[in-house]
């Protein structure tokens, strides 16, 4: 189970049960907001993706956008983004 409050661990959850998959762009928000809640800040010591790791440059993306984002505010755009995507 995820660190976090118990709304966030939910959260993790219920994303899981989705009718449809999101768009990648969503997929990314939630990749980048669920590793800055569970491992923390982007800190450039992570391995640098391959030339032709074109899922990994997006991922590495996406956290380095919400570099700087306190862990509770990743916390709660998580779960307002589920809150979202559940009720769409």
């Amino acid at each position: 189970m995820p660190s976090g409050s118990p709304e966030f661990q939910q959260a993790c959850a219920d994303v899981k049960t989705l009718g449809s998959k999101p768009k990648d762009v969503v997929q990314l928000e939630l990749y980048a907001l669920f590793k800055r809640v569970t491992v923390g800040d982007v800190t450039g010591k992570e391995p640098k993706p391959g030339f032709t790791d074109f899922e990994g440059k997006a991922k590495l993306a996406a956290r380095q956008k919400i570099a700087g984002m306190s862990e509770q505010d990743a916390e709660k755009a998580y779960i307002d983004l589920v809150k979202n995507l559940l009720s769409a």
